[in-house]
């Protein structure tokens, strides 16, 4: 399944509702950082882990969609970062890391 990406406020009201009924991994990416685009090529390798379908996956653009980006930082109750990775369960963060502690292996650890 591929992962929802966020554009509008109701998206994120979405996803956090939708974290209410099982966890959700949001990846936040900025589209002009390289250590973002490293990010994001670990996040395609985990989407394609069968941990990945343990949880529903979406993404956000932080650049491209920053009010949408930092209403989910504040309502997931993190500060914002660019790259980030959020599990979100229960409409707050229960994990989140950012920068080169984002990699396929401590996702898939973190949704199993």
């Amino acid at each position: 399944m591929e992962p929802r990406q966020l554009w509008t406020m109701a998206d994120v009201e979405a996803v956090l509702a939708e974290s209410l009924r099982r966890p959700v991994l949001i990846f936040k990416h900025s589209t002009r950082c390289p250590i973002s685009a490293a990010a994001f090529r670990e996040w395609q390798a985990y989407l394609a882990s069968p941990e990945a379908r343990q949880v529903a996956n979406a993404w956000v653009r932080v650049i491209e969609e920053r009010p949408v980006s930092l209403a989910l930082a504040s309502r997931a109750g993190v500060a914002h970062q660019s790259p980030q990775a959020l599990l979100i369960s229960g409409g707050r963060a229960v994990w989140h890391a950012s920068h080169g502690a984002i990699t396929a292996r401590t996702l898939r650890a973190v949704v199993s």
